[in-house]
């Protein structure tokens, strides 16, 4: 039952992240961002919504196999540390890139993202190689966000 809880509370994290930065994303999509002009291989909007609800709950299940595996102290705190800090990024990119409406402020901070949740998985990987490998759509997402935010700071 323990186990259920660490669970639940890693993917309630997450989630609530997704929920952080979700409140300056839907409030510019109509107006602002529908305006923009985007690359022909950004998607429709109603695809983001469970691309990242569903990349959050990945985060969620890593952060739990992490936190049950053994480990050294130290060495999980510093994972834990690598976690929460793309967890900010992640949020920090919606307040910059919807909220600030800064397109090439959003792509330093996506790209600082990108390397954030990469050490992410790298130090994830020490405790948990499926918590490793529950981040690389994560990763690939970030990638493609990455080109999709580059290229409306470029056709705007």
């Amino acid at each position: 039952m323990k186990s259920i809880g660490k669970l639940i509370s890693s993917i309630v994290v997450s989630l609530l992240a997704g929920g952080t930065g979700s409140i300056f994303t839907v409030a510019n999509i109509p107006g602002w961002y529908e305006h923009l002009q985007k690359s022909p291989l950004n998607p429709p909007n109603w695809v983001f919504g469970p691309v990242w609800t569903t990349l959050y709950i990945l985060m969620g299940i890593a952060l739990y196999l992490v936190w049950v595996a053994p480990g050294k102290k130290r060495a999980k705190q510093l994972a834990y540390g690598a976690f929460f800090a793309q967890l900010l990024l992640n949020v920090l990119w919606s307040v910059v890139f919807f909220g600030m409406h800064s397109l090439w402020g959003g792509a330093a901070v996506i790209g600082c993202l990108f390397l954030a949740a990469a050490i992410t998985a790298i130090l994830f990987k020490t405790f948990s190689r499926p918590a490793a490998w529950l981040f690389a759509p994560y990763i690939a997402w970030i990638c493609f966000a990455t080109y999709l935010n580059v290229s409306v700071a470029v056709l705007n």
